[in-house]
């Protein structure tokens, strides 16, 4: 028995914003956001899809979308790069879903809270080892909550770490499931007595999916994997040019100290003119640092090696 990937884009709306998800969807929200009370009794997952209303305004793609028996509209988004900009969008997609309940001319009063949820599968906040991070407007100083209408909550799935055999807690057996289900091979004996966890192993079942679901995921799963390979050549590159750029620097000044011992203090003239060598130069001028013995001669260096 094989399982889908959850991490997907295709396979997380699939488990938990389908038709048959509303369980699903309960059982996680109150596991979650809620520390597994039994808040949320009932939901009605909506179009995730959410143009504008206002002229100017970014069209947003989630996930997940519903609305709570309490009129909380919950926003779910599954990261798994962690992208340039991303705190900023998912701040702007809550806000947008906050502004967006009114029409012209309509009431202040008829806004209702929005919750963004956002999984990622990365680290995010790495002064601290919370799995789960959530923030509201509150006082600078004296920390004391102004509005919670609108809430940001971040899970980490990088800091969780727990075995299957140490999972306490129906939010331990959820955040497993969306982290480890594609290694597993069989259901978990605990997750079968879970109805909502039994339900999504179900739907996760690579062996209830149609052929052009199984191409989807797969075409899904070779592009994300495209993109982590990118990223990581991009860190990787940026890693090396850091450590090549640092060694320059370190380079220049050394230079600048051996002069500024040997002749005194450097003119602002020529420690641009230092600064803005190339590697090859600068390792000319620390080869014969001992042939200068003045500015002059420095001066002539710098001219002949630009």
């Amino acid at each position: 028995m094989r399982f889908i990937n959850p991490k997907t884009d295709y396979a997380f709306k699939k488990i938990f914003g389908s038709n048959q998800s509303k369980e699903i969807l309960i059982s996680f929200l109150n596991a979650i956001l809620y520390h597994e009370k039994e808040v949320i009794q009932d939901l009605e997952i909506l179009n995730p899809y959410s143009p504008g209303a206002s002229f100017g305004l970014k069209d947003t793609y989630l996930d997940v979308k519903a609305k709570l028996d309490n009129d909380t509209t919950v926003l779910i988004e599954m990261q798994v790069l962690n992208k340039y900009a991303f705190d900023k969008r998912v701040m702007y997609n809550a806000a947008k879903s906050y502004a967006n309940q009114l029409d012209s001319g309509e009431r202040y009063i008829l806004l209702n809270p929005v919750i963004a949820l956002t999984i990622v599968d990365f680290i995010m906040f790495d002064n601290n080892t919370e799995i789960i991070n959530s923030f509201v407007f509150q006082e600078e100083k004296q920390k004391f909550v102004y509005n919670e209408e609108i809430k940001l909550v971040f899970l980490e799935l990088r800091k969780f770490n727990k075995s299957l055999e140490e999972l306490e807690t129906i939010s331990d057996k959820w955040i497993y499931f969306i982290k480890n289900a594609a290694e597993l091979r069989e259901k978990p004996a605990d997750f079968q007595s879970v109805s909502a966890l039994n339900q999504a192993l179900e739907i996760a079942n690579l062996a209830g999916l149609n052929r052009e679901e199984l191409e989807e995921i797969q075409n899904r799963t070779i592009w994300l994997t495209d993109q982590e390979g990118i990223t990581l050549y991009a860190q990787e590159k940026g890693r090396e040019e850091g450590i090549i750029e640092g060694k320059i620097k370190g380079k220049i000044e050394l230079i600048i100290t051996l002069l500024q011992q040997k002749l005194g203090e450097i003119s602002l003239k020529n420690r641009q003119k230092i600064e803005t060598l190339s590697s090859q130069e600068i390792d000319v001028i620390i080869a014969n640092i001992f042939n200068i013995n003045s500015w002059e001669d420095l001066e002539n260096m710098l001219n002949t090696n630009q």
